[in-house]
C-alpha cells in the first residue's frame, strides 16, 4: 500500500495508517468477494492498488470535488471510483448506483464492516432512476468510469447533476475523439465541455484522462429515453 499512500500524498488527501488501512481492508472484502460474485477482472493486489484505488483518485485533488458535497457514482460496479473518493473525502456524500444488486450489497456489507459511513448505494438502471425526482438534478457533481462512449454516458449522467455542477468522465487516450464526436448530446442534455484533464499521477502508471463536462442548464424530462435506447441508439 506504499504506493496508494505516496499518492494520497502528492494530492494533499487522508494517508494516515487508519485510512490506508480502510483501503486495505476494502481491497482484501472484494477480492474475497470476488471469488464468488465478479467484481473485479484485477485479482493482483498491486495492481488493484493503482488501477482500481490510485486511478479513482486522480480527481480529487479538483476544485470542482473539492467543492461539491453530493456525489453520484453512476455504474460503479465494484465500487469504484465512488469507494476511494469516499475515503479521501470522508466529510462528502456519496451515492454509488449500479444496475446489479449483488454488487452493491457486497458494498453494504463491506462499507458497514470497515466503517465508511459516507456512502448509500441505489439499485437501478440510470435511465429510469434519472426520472426519479429524488435524484434528478440533485447532484452537485456525478463520477463514472462505467465503459460506455461520451454521447451515451452523458445520457446516463447529466440528468442526475444540478445546473451549475459537472460531470468527470475518466477517459483513455481517446477522450478528445468521443468529446468531439458527443457535442450535439451534450448540448441536447444541458453540458458543456469544460477541459480535458490530464491526470498528475503518471508517475503510477495512470493514463486516464478526465473529461470535465459543466451542467449549464437543465436537462429536457424527455432525457434519458427509456431503458437501453441510450446505448442502442446514442444521440447525434
Amino acid at each position: 500500500m506504499e504506493a496508494l499512500r505516496k499518492a494520497l500524498e502528492t494530492l494533499g488527501l487522508p494517508a494516515d495508517e487508519q485510512t490506508v488501512n480502510k483501503y486495505q481492508k476494502y481491497m482484501e472484502g472484494v477480492l474475497d468477494w470476488n471469488e464468488k460474485v465478479n467484481l473485479t477482472n484485477i485479482t493482483d493486489p498491486e495492481e488493484f492498488v493503482i488501477k482500481h484505488f490510485i486511478d479513482s483518485i486522480i480527481c480529487a485533488c479538483y476544485p470542482e470535488f473539492e467543492e461539491a458535497q453530493k456525489i453520484i457514482d453512476v455504474g460503479t460496479g465494484g465500487g469504484f471510483p465512488g469507494i476511494p473518493l469516499a475515503l479521501a473525502a470522508p466529510d462528502k456524500e456519496f451515492v454509488l448506483m449500479d444496475s446489479l444488486n449483488k454488487r452493491l450489497k457486497i458494498i453494504d456489507e463491506l462499507c458497514g464492516q470497515i466503517g465508511i459511513g459516507n456512502v448509500t448505494t441505489v439499485h437501478a438502471r440510470a435511465e429510469e432512476l434519472a426520472k426519479n425526482k429524488a435524484h434528478r438534478e440533485q447532484y452537485d457533481l456525478c463520477v463514472s468510469r462505467a465503459v460506455a462512449n461520451m454521447a451515451v454516458l452523458a445520457e446516463y449522467c447529466l440528468p442526475f447533476i444540478k445546473v451549475g455542477g459537472c460531470l468527470m468522465a475518466y477517459k483513455g487516450p481517446d477522450a478528445e475523439r468521443e468529446v468531439e464526436e458527443a457535442r450535439k448530446a451534450l448540448y441536447l442534455l444541458g453540458g458543456q465541455v469544460e477541459e480535458i484533464r490530464e491526470g498528475n499521477l503518471k508517475e503510477f502508471g495512470i493514463d486516464h484522462k478526465v473529461v470535465i463536462i459543466k451542467k449549464v442548464k437543465n436537462t429536457p424530462s424527455k432525457f434519458p429515453r427509456k431503458a437501453g435506447t441510450p446505448a442502442k441508439e446514442p444521440l447525434k
